[in-house]
């Protein structure tokens, strides 16, 4: 892949890595702010804090899989493996990685592993 494409890329992940922590920081505060804030309350806003807390720890989550993955493609950079399907061993095609800079596979091995995981 070329050393431009793949400087640009992985400006972006940074970035996009960057960004995640930040929102991942802030989140930890809100879920503190949350629990610390146990003042006797009614059972409305008990129940409002419990789907705040299971709303937090679900985004968080699926942010934290998205910095691995981030990290991951971070990682294929340096061993010159970016960009290279994990399943087929084929080019990841530039406007998917456009799409989804820390994308492991082809279009065609993902929507295959989306088959199999309906």
């Amino acid at each position: 892949m070329d050393k431009q494409v793949v400087a640009a890329m992985k400006a972006e992940l940074q970035r996009q890595r960057d960004e995640l922590l930040r929102h991942l920081a802030s989140d930890s505060e809100g879920f503190l702010e949350i629990a610390e804030g146990s003042d006797p309350k009614d059972v409305v806003d008990l129940a409002s804090d419990d789907v705040d807390k299971k709303n937090l720890e679900a985004l968080n989550l699926v942010e934290s899989r998205k910095l691995q993955l981030i990290d991951n493609a971070l990682i294929r950079m340096e061993n010159n493996r970016y960009g290279v399907c994990m399943d087929c061993g084929q080019p990841i095609p530039l406007p998917r990685l456009e799409a989804v800079p820390y994308a492991l596979f082809c279009v065609a091995c993902q929507a295959k592993r989306d088959r199999l995981n309906r």
